[in-house]
């Protein structure tokens, strides 16, 4: 077996399009077909087959959860695009773009159910600890939603608030991912909380640069429109900062009810003013070794160098 994210990519590849789509009604199930088939990086189900095959299973084991937290991951993008008016996901129309709302919130739903089929497939004596994790996560994910909904009507959102609002909304995900596969290996309780703690840095790193690539990003490489979040006035870890150093600058902004695209490029100005990026850069930096850090003495060398070298990758991505 190898340890490379190739390897593992390869398997949940071949399960997504192996996926075994009921023949009607086709407006429930083809939304659901577009999302899966439309890519994306698979981070999830990666992390759950590398954690555990890090720990003597494998990956073939537990490729139903690894696709199951995959489906639940693109659910929530689903209903995600229409609460935020997205446009685009992964370069092509968003579902409620290329269907309507209501097709992306019924497929949406559907593949909920569809999520949690595929983790049941557990074995018996671990099905309690694995329902248990993920529906928790589920349940933390939607706080996490509400908090992001809630921020946008408020101007006085802080830092600690923020970082338990992505906390919520997407490294729990990451964390469950990496926590579930070492419990179907039948790792040590220690080393699953460790698992835990370093899914859950390593998607503090990963949504902070998301953030960061939503205003900085080449729309042709990130797969969605640039600036998003200064539009809808989505309250990043850069806005934040922003409104606390320069309220009034950035008020000066919004009053002005510019174009988006000039809103974007007065805000982005006020950004690198402020220096925002170099620092946002660091505090991803900072995450993702606290990430690393966090991993178990346990693992293997090879799956410790897996890990570690997947932290890296992420602070730098482009996409």
């Amino acid at each position: 077996m190898e340890f490379t994210t190739d390897y593992f990519s390869d398997i949940i590849e071949s399960a997504v399009s192996g996926i075994d789509y009921p023949a009607e009604p086709r407006g429930l199930y083809e939304p659901i077909r577009y999302t899966l088939e439309g890519g994306g990086k698979r981070l999830r189900p990666v992390l759950l087959l590398a954690s555990a095959a890090a720990y003597g299973l494998k990956p073939e084991k537990a490729v139903s959860q690894a696709l199951g937290i995959e489906m639940f991951h693109n659910f929530t993008l689903l209903h995600d695009d229409v609460m935020d008016n997205a446009d685009v996901r992964r370069g092509r129309p968003a579902v409620h773009r290329r269907w309507n709302e209501a097709t992306a919130i019924l497929s949406g739903d559907a593949m909920v159910t569809m999520a949690t089929q595929m983790i049941s497939r557990s074995p018996a004596r671990l099905l309690p600890g694995v329902l248990y994790l993920f529906n928790r996560t589920a349940m933390e994910i939607y706080q996490g939603q509400q908090y992001d909904m809630d921020f946008e009507n408020r101007r006085d959102v802080s830092e600690g608030e923020y970082m338990e609002m992505i906390r919520l909304k997407t490294s729990v995900l990451l964390a469950c991912a990496c926590h579930m596969g070492a419990l179907l290996a039948c790792a040590s309780d220690t080393d699953q909380k460790a698992m835990y703690r370093y899914g859950e840095l390593l998607g503090l790193a990963f949504q902070l640069r998301d953030d960061y690539l939503d205003t900085y990003g080449d729309p042709a490489i990130f797969g969605k429109a640039i600036g998003g979040d200064i539009v809808n006035e989505k309250k990043t870890w850069l806005w934040i900062m922003a409104s606390q150093r320069d309220a009034e600058g950035l008020k000066e902004i919004l009053d002005r009810r510019l174009s988006d695209h000039l809103k974007v490029e007065a805000v982005k100005e006020l950004y690198d003013r402020l220096g925002l990026p170099e620092e946002s850069a660091a505090l991803i930096d900072r995450y993702v070794a606290d990430a690393v850090a966090s991993l178990p003495q346990s693992l293997p060398h090879e799956a410790a160098e897996f890990f570690r070298s997947l932290a890296l990758k992420l602070s730098s991505r482009e996409s």
